[in-house]
């Protein structure tokens, strides 16, 4: 990938926390290097405990990745070792057209040789402080600890700045005991359920994936030391004992310096 780009963004806040942004031609190319990662931390995670933890986010970023590791990759992962759960979910059936888990499944989960036991949806259909609750008892029992340890957690990030369902302003960006809560998005007019970020956190892995145009005024106030985590949610993404990696186009990162 002779087109990358790849430097710090800012220093790191401790010593168990490295952050790094890489800087590709397009979403085709950030794709396939962030495909690269995740089998990278799968086989990592098999040899040592013998369980790959996935993480993954909706919206449209994520179609050519996750078409390349049902695809190109396949064969990469050990999939009967795989667990997948969700970052966030609409609150809608799994049917829906807007559900992030049927995306998945499209792209994904329905191409690679994954246990249907081994895939932990978010019930967007059910009420949603019910649903929130529910899965961050699977959460607990899966993990067994305070918060989840995941190998790898993939998030995008909004024109407006949101990551998971952590929109600016949001009463749950405050929140630092619950893994799971469900919020009420009120531009959309919808409720979401989402990861905290105590659970986001635990991360071995951390990878935004974010590309077009669209996105470039919001990574630059992402990037911006001074930005107020409630107007930019990703500044609260800090993994306790990990990495954080943004992987980028150069349309998103065309308005940082």
């Amino acid at each position: 990938m002779s087109s990358m780009n790849k430097r710090s963004v800012r220093p790191a806040q401790s010593a168990n926390f490295s952050e790094v942004i890489e800087v590709y031609q397009d979403l085709e190319q950030a794709s396939r290097r962030t495909a690269e990662l995740i089998v990278a931390a799968a086989q990592q995670a098999t040899a040592v405990g013998g369980r790959f933890d996935l993480a993954l986010s909706g919206g449209e970023t994520p179609r050519t990745l996750y078409s390349l590791l049902a695809t190109e990759f396949r064969a990469s992962i050990a999939w009967s070792d795989a667990h997948v759960f969700w970052v966030d979910e609409r609150c809608v059936p799994p049917d829906h057209a807007d559900s992030n888990y049927r995306m998945a499944c499209e792209t994904l989960l329905d191409h690679v040789p994954i246990p249907p036991s081994n895939v932990h949806r978010m019930r967007g259909e059910e009420e949603p402080e019910r649903a929130a609750r529910e899965y961050e008892s699977l959460l607990r029992r899966h993990f067994g600890d305070d918060a989840p340890r995941f190998s790898f957690v993939l998030l995008g990030m909004g024109a407006d700045g949101h990551t998971a369902s952590l929109f600016p302003g949001s009463p749950a960006l405050d929140e630092r005991e619950r893994l799971v809560v469900a919020v009420r998005v009120e531009k959309l007019r919808a409720y979401r359920l989402t990861l905290t970020p105590k659970a986001i956190n635990g991360a071995v892995h951390i990878v935004f994936l974010v590309a077009g145009q669209e996105k470039a005024e919001a990574l630059k106030t992402a990037f911006d030391e001074t930005t107020d985590p409630h107007q930019a949610p990703t500044k609260l993404i800090r993994p306790h004992r990990g990495e954080l990696r943004w992987i980028v186009d150069r349309a998103a990162m065309s308005a940082s310096p």
